[in-house]
């Protein structure tokens, strides 16, 4: 509050003397108190501005009882500090408040004036919001990634979407119209995935942010081109040489002395069941014929 009184000074010639003794200075305390709402506003306004007349009157006695005209000097400090604030309220209009390059913005900002929070509409620096076309490539059974997102789609209000539609054929050979493009989906997420892409996919893709009442804010075009995939070659079956002779160490193909041990082995087994079979069949037969004979007596 004392600065901007003391900048307030600045402007009145009046002020020449001792602070707490002009009348302008009371006159604009009194009207800055009374301009509260309420009566408890007004008491603590009153409060602030007792100090304030405390503090003019330590720093007048501080100086031999005195506080003299307002300065050059202090003119001059003031206005560098007013030029400094200048210099960075005009950076922040163009990139804090309006960061939008191309395309429109309309965001909530506080008024200064009043203290309270309106609409602030930023229009788009190229008079449009048509922001300009972008070449994709891919290839044939590729993937390819659409994404029209921009920081400053954060600051609009509401909760606008991204529409997403699309024409078929060579991007960028003829002008499209409207009724050419078919709607593909429309989505809270700025980014489009295409997988598994075909020839036949590739075109104009065109992503528009929008409100529900189809206000426009922002728009871009990817012009996808699909490449053929080069053709596969069949590689050849390569054949193993075969294992040299006598190689003991050779774990996919057997050696001669295996397969003889091999055959001794199966041959031995063929006779011992053979052997074995006959026995049994000769044991029955011997418990059979007695038990006839009793019949036939």
């Amino acid at each position: 509050m004392q600065m901007t009184l003391l900048f307030l000074l600045c402007c009145i010639p009046a002020a020449m003397a001792c602070l707490q003794c002009d009348r302008t200075v009371k006159v604009l305390h009194e009207d800055f108190i009374l301009s509260a709402p309420t009566v408890n506003d007004q008491i603590e306004l009153q409060k602030i501005s007792d100090h304030a007349y405390v503090t003019y009157r330590e720093t007048s006695q501080a100086r031999k009882g005195v506080i003299g005209p307002i300065t050059f000097d202090t003119i001059q400090i003031m206005e560098k500090g007013r030029g400094i604030l200048e210099k960075h309220l005009d950076a922040f209009i163009q990139d804090g408040l309006c960061p939008n390059k191309c395309g429109l913005l309309n965001r909530r900002v506080m008024d200064c004036v009043s203290c309270r929070k309106k609409i602030y509409i930023c229009p788009s620096p190229t008079g449009q919001q048509d922001c300009g076309e972008y070449p994709v490539q891919a290839e044939e059974g590729g993937q390819a990634v659409l994404d029209c997102f921009r920081p400053w789609h954060r600051l609009l209000l509401g909760r606008p979407e991204y529409h997403y539609s699309w024409s078929p054929g060579v991007p960028g050979t003829q002008q499209l119209n409207e009724s050419e493009f078919a709607t593909l989906v429309v989505t809270d997420e700025s980014s489009l995935i295409l997988n598994q892409l075909h020839v036949t996919e590739q075109g104009t893709y065109r992503c528009s942010l929008q409100d529900r009442n189809g206000t426009i804010f922002y728009g871009v075009a990817f012009l996808l081109s699909v490449a053929l995939s080069p053709p596969q070659t069949h590689r050849p079956l390569v054949t193993l040489p075969p294992v040299p002779h006598g190689d003991k160490y050779s774990p996919s193909q057997p050696t001669e002395e295996q397969l003889l041990s091999l055959i001794t082995m199966a041959a031995a087994l063929g006779v011992t069941a053979s052997v074995g079979l006959i026995v049994l069949l000769r044991k029955k037969c011997h418990l059979i014929s007695p038990r006839k004979k009793g019949i036939e007596t």
